[in-house]
């Protein structure tokens, strides 16, 4: 992941294409949403987009057909949910392939279902676990941008394996290959991308931490204990 233009099959371009659309429209919704009901995230949301698009834009060659960097989608899931990422992921995809000729408009919607839409709820629902089992927000914040990188290189595995089944050991032994390919990357770059969210939220919580408690994820300090 990417997975370059041309890449896959038509059948499985198309299926993929389908698959991604609905969260994407999804996404779409709740960021019209998000804006016209907080219109103070504006920036935040920008910051969201922008901190995807800059790590995801680190690429390191991998197998034939794909590549491998960071992903940054747990950031913007963490603070917005995961269906504002369906949208701002697919975007920042797009202009990837229109102008760093990183994926394809053919393998977008491919991409988009790895990238914006499996890792974010991967990494929103190890977030939630973190928290839920006592852990602190910046705890919370590691696993979801280390998970939400992993998941989306095993969707993008097995959707090579899908369309490049192993001449001998079929589905099952191409993703096997697959995945361990990537993990030779992928497993380092997912460690790195959780630290450098902790260091990201850091200067959130001084920088921005009135849109942190307005978002949830801070405990709401009193105005008169401000400053």
């Amino acid at each position: 992941m990417h997975i370059a233009e041309g890449f896959l099959p038509a059948p499985h371009a198309i299926g993929w294409t389908v698959a991604a659309a609905p969260f994407v429209v999804h996404g779409a919704r709740a960021v019209v949403k998000e804006v016209r009901e907080h219109p103070e995230s504006t920036l935040l949301l920008g910051a969201a987009g922008a901190f995807t698009f800059v790590l995801s834009a680190i690429k390191l060659p991998s197998i034939t057909g794909s590549s491998s960097h960071p992903t940054g989608t747990g950031a913007g899931a963490v603070l917005f949910r995961p269906p504002v990422m369906a949208l701002l992921g697919t975007v920042v995809l797009l202009f990837q392939a229109l102008l760093l000729a990183h994926g394809g408009l053919t393998t977008l919607g491919a991409n988009a279902f790895a990238f914006a839409v499996v890792g974010p709820w991967a990494g929103y629902g190890a977030y939630r676990l973190a928290r839920a089992l006592g852990a602190g927000l910046l705890p919370g914040v590691f696993v979801a941008l280390a998970l939400a990188d992993l998941a989306t290189y095993v969707t993008t595995s097995l959707q090579l394996a899908l369309a490049f089944p192993d001449a001998a050991g079929g589905f099952a032994g191409a993703v096997v290959k697959f995945l361990g390919v990537f993990a030779l990357t992928q497993v380092p770059l997912a460690l790195a991308e959780g630290l450098l969210g902790v260091l990201l939220f850091r200067v959130l919580t001084t920088s921005a931490r009135p849109e942190l408690e307005r978002l949830g994820l801070l405990p709401a300090v009193p105005a008169e204990e401000r400053g």
